[in-house]
């Protein structure tokens, strides 16, 4: 029976899972990320993958692999920025690692055994602390060139109203990035902006008028992905993908802004909600 372990490296907690030859679930734990400690997490990782055994080894990260240098990069766990991750996991396992974007590993789960399942091009989008997004073709992530497939977040929101303005700044140094709308903060800032109050999100989240511009924000955004992309399926996780109304409000929206006459591709919330990220993980090794 072949073992699929999956490791989700996130910016609070580290999540091992592993997957039997069908796919079943037959491990699962969790503990704390050492923010800040490049050796800590190492050892972290380490400590999970012994504590299962012998099995494959995925491991989904909060950035990517630089194809020039081999070192992480863009992530939000600025820890992990200009280590050899992927190398130094390995030494340690004694065992290849493949090591994958986060948001694409949450694509890779839902287009494999979730709400993108049998689709030939599924979107799968992280509205979360950032936002983030992966690209599955045919069942296969598509990484790209660049090592930045999906990375849907750090373009400017399209079609900019006055309501936009002012722009934003974004932690990547530009204004106006899709990021600083749309994630859970992004959604905070907005309504303390019109009210002059603060909220966190899922609170954010009950409040009509902040809620409204927000939807009609995200589908000029996910238009934008079809119009290039044209994908079956588009998959919502993160925070914000709890609020229902995005699934019903979106698509009717998206439609003014996809150049087409007719939009087929289906908004879909995940089936397996915070755990895909890590059972994408194990299966970069399908």
């Amino acid at each position: 029976m072949s073992i699929r372990i999956g490791i989700d490296l996130g910016g609070t907690k580290i999540e091992a899972l592993a997957l039997d030859g069908a796919g079943r679930e037959v491990f699962r734990k969790r503990v704390p990320t050492p923010r800040g400690d490049y050796a800590a997490t190492i050892a972290a990782v380490s400590s999970l993958v012994k504590e299962i055994g012998k099995g494959s080894v995925g491991v989904g990260i909060p950035g990517a692999m630089s194809r020039v240098t081999g070192l992480v990069k863009n992530a939000n766990s600025t820890w992990l920025i200009g280590k050899p991750l992927k190398q130094d996991l390995e030494k340690a396992l004694g065992r290849p690692v493949r090591l994958e974007n986060d948001a694409n590993c949450f694509a890779l789960s839902e287009a494999t055994d979730g709400a993108g399942k049998g689709a030939a091009v599924v979107f799968g989008v992280i509205l979360g602390t950032g936002v983030g997004g992966g690209i599955v073709v045919d069942g296969k992530v598509l990484a790209g060139a660049n090592a930045i497939a999906g990375e849907w977040g750090h373009n400017p929101l399209p079609a900019p109203t006055a309501a936009d303005s002012p722009h934003p700044a974004c932690y990547c140094g530009r204004t106006g990035c899709i990021e600083t709308y749309l994630s859970g903060p992004g959604l905070a800032r907005d309504y303390e902006r019109n009210t002059g109050r603060r909220l966190p999100p899922e609170e954010v989240v009950l409040h009509e008028e902040t809620m409204a511009r927000y939807v009609e924000r995200l589908a000029r955004a996910l238009a934008s992905v079809i119009n290039v992309l044209d994908p079956e399926v588009i998959v919502l996780g993160g925070g914000m993908s709890n609020a229902a109304r995005l699934y019903t409000e979106v698509p009717r929206l998206w439609t003014r802004h996809v150049f087409s006459d007719h939009v087929a591709t289906r908004l879909a919330p995940p089936v397996h909600g915070d755990s895909s990220g890590v059972r994408g993980a194990a299966w970069l090794w399908e």
